[in-house]
C-alpha cells in the first residue's frame, strides 16, 4: 500500500506516493549508545572520579576516557576501579601489553583487592601534553545472576623517547572480573598508589548500551 504526503497548500494534483509512513521525512534511527554522564577533571586535579545512581535500563555499560596521572619520572602508570564502593578482595584481572621500549608482557591477579584491580596502564605527567585514551566495556552490569566482567583497550604515544629508557608509547588489552552478582550502580576510578591525582583535563564519559 502506498502512502501519500499531503502538505499545506497542496492542489491535490501530481501527489507523490511513498512506501512508508515517514512520507518524505528524515528517518529517525536511535543510537545504540546513550550518554549517561561525563566528568572532566578541573584545575588542581582529583584523586577519584565517580559515577553514581547508574540506571539498570541498559544491557551493558561503556566508559570512554582520556586520562593522565600526576606521577613524575615515569611514562606508564596504573589506574584502578571499584564497583558499588566494594573495596574487598573480590577483583581479578588479566593484562596483555606491548610497547614503551620493551618486549610484550602479560600480568594477572586472580584474588586482588580493589586497589590492585588494574584496568589500564595510563600515561603519567612525564609527557605533559599526552594523555592515554581508553574504552572500557562493562558487560551485563545489571544481571543479578552472574559475576561482572570488563574488557578495556588502552593506548598512548609520545612520538619519541621520553623519560628514563626508550619509552615511546604503549597499547594494552585488559580483562577484569568482579566476583559479585549485584547490579552495578556506581563506578569509582582512582589513581594507583604511586600517584596522587588525575591531572586536569582528564575526562571520563559513561554510556549505556541498549540490547539487541
Amino acid at each position: 500500500m502506498a502512502i501519500t504526503s499531503i502538505k499545506t497548500g497542496s492542489s491535490f494534483t501530481n501527489l507523490v506516493k511513498h512506501e512508508n509512513f515517514l512520507a518524505g521525512n528524515t528517518a529517525f534511527s536511535p543510537s545504540s549508545y546513550e550518554s549517561i554522564s561525563t566528568v572532566t577533571v578541573g584545575g588542581g586535579g582529583t584523586a577519584n572520579v565517580e559515577f553514581t545512581s547508574i540506571p539498570a535500563t541498559y544491557t551493558h555499560l561503556q566508559v570512554r576516557g582520556i586520562v593522565q596521572s600526576d606521577r613524575s619520572g615515569y611514562v606508564v602508570d596504573e589506574m584502578a576501579y571499584t564497583f558499588n564502593s566494594d573495596t574487598g578482595s573480590n577483583y581479578g584481572y588479566h593484562i596483555l601489553r606491548g610497547g614503551y621500549g620493551t618486549s610484550p608482557a602479560a600480568d594477572a591477579d586472580n584474588v586482588s583487592s580493589s586497589a590492585n584491580a588494574r584496568v589500564i596502564n595510563i600515561n603519567s605527567g612525564v609527557a605533559a601534553n599526552v594523555f592515554s585514551v581508553f574504552t572500557m566495556d562493562i558487560l551485563d552490569y545489571a544481571n543479578t545472576n552472574k559475576y561482572k566482567t570488563t574488557r578495556t583497550l588502552v593506548g598512548f604515544d609520545v612520538n619519541g623517547t621520553v623519560g628514563t629508557g626508550s619509552y615511546g608509547g604503549t597499547i594494552a588489552l585488559n580483562s577484569g572480573l568482579w566476583r559479585s552478582s549485584s547490579a552495578i550502580t556506581s563506578i569509582t576510578f582512582s589513581v594507583s598508589p604511586q600517584s596522587t591525582l588525575f591531572n586536569q583535563y582528564s575526562q571520563f564519559a559513561l554510556y549505556g548500551i541498549k540490547g539487541a
